[in-house]
């Protein structure tokens, strides 16, 4: 791998009920995701700027997306406050499987979660 690229250009976040899992994630970041459907795939996607070389992704609904507890971990981005995030998370119809830890204060604090679709998701912040 080049140095100059991210190791993360796209991630998917598996759902059963796009429409369910689009407004949780909009609810606990207070976001607007825009929905597309192609390839027999549901989509929807977190705001970024296309082609700024930043990770961006989204929700996908399709038989060969399966939300899971086990696997890869995805963080995002709750910057700037952890708290305003996890603060938002069970009324939006998820859980906090792990609560708000400091990592340094260097790298600042983390949490995982349990978004309305059964996946286990991380949060990082730095405070």
């Amino acid at each position: 791998m080049d140095a100059t690229t991210n190791s993360l250009n796209w991630f998917e976040i598996p759902a059963t009920d796009i429409n369910r899992a689009k407004t949780f994630y909009e609810n606990i970041f207070d976001i607007t995701m825009e929905t597309q459907e192609m390839m027999g795939m549901k989509m929807a996607f977190f705001p970024a700027e296309m082609g700024s070389g930043k990770a961006y992704g989204g929700l996908c609904e399709s038989p060969y997306h399966k939300p899971s507890q086990d696997g890869s971990i995805i963080y995002l981005n709750a910057n700037p406050n952890l708290d305003t995030v996890i603060e938002k998370i069970e009324g939006a119809g998820g859980h906090i499987a792990m609560p708000k830890m400091k990592i340094s204060d260097d790298i600042g604090y983390m949490a995982f979660f349990i978004d309305s679709e059964g996946n286990r998701v991380a949060l990082h912040s730095q405070n």
